[in-house]
């Protein structure tokens, strides 16, 4: 091996160690946002030659950096890891049909949950849905947990936003980052809630189409995106 070769071998290894930190952290915020308890939770993020996901059967407070597990998308893990997450396909169908997209949070967050076992789409009840990219958070048919057929109807609901529900089960959210993928999994239990709150004293006057396509191009410049843009094109 030359020394370049050895040299981005390095890189790898330490950009790799640094996202199998944020990935523990990520799973310990979702813990510490309420956004789920126990080991229901899982978080992947892409990364050269797959993906890093959480283990299956850890808490996240015993979570190590060293526990995430390197897979490549097709499922194939090298020896002396320990067993991914149960739901692995979500995540790697995820990283094979959306190349823009670096990390998934999938949780049983309780409003999401409750949404997600009545089988009720999240509609355009407040202008944040937009930040799902899409008019609805939709909801993903049921599937047995962990299956193809589940992985598959997540993506189908995917298709359309960046966020869905999963029947029966929980949610799902993407991001550019994992950053992003727990700040959409934590507004798409604040919406649920509020949608719950909303049907329980009757029913959500929803935005129009125009208004949520306004809400839609004004995202596009949103908070610091626009920015960032700019820093890059330099």
């Amino acid at each position: 091996m030359n020394d370049s070769a050895q040299t981005a071998g390095k890189d790898n290894d330490s950009l790799n160690a640094q996202i199998r930190q944020q990935v523990v952290e990520t799973l310990r915020s979702l813990v510490a946002q309420g956004l789920t308890t126990g080991t229901s939770g899982n978080v992947s993020a892409r990364v050269e030659g797959g993906m890093l996901v959480t283990p299956t059967g850890i808490h996240p407070e015993q979570m190590r950096p060293e526990h995430i597990v390197h897979m490549a998308l097709d499922g194939t893990v090298a020896a002396q890891q320990l067993t991914p997450s149960s739901e692995w396909r979500m995540h790697a169908d995820v990283y094979r049909h959306k190349p823009g997209i670096n990390a998934v949070v999938h949780c049983h967050s309780n409003y999401a949950t409750m949404m997600a076992c009545a089988h009720k789409p999240i509609p355009a009840q407040h202008y944040m849905i937009a930040a799902t990219g899409s008019y609805e958070i939709p909801v993903a048919d049921y599937a047995t947990f962990g299956s193809q057929a589940l992985s598959d109807a997540s993506l189908k609901a995917l298709s359309t936003s960046m966020a869905c529900l999963l029947a029966n089960h929980g949610q799902l959210a993407l991001g550019l980052n994992l950053d992003g993928a727990l700040k959409l999994a934590a507004l798409v239990e604040e919406q649920a809630f509020w949608y719950w709150g909303v049907l329980a004293i009757g029913a959500p006057r929803l935005l129009q189409r125009q208004q949520m396509d306004a809400v839609l191009e004004a995202f596009v410049t949103y908070g610091q995106q626009e920015k960032d843009r700019e820093q890059k094109d330099q």
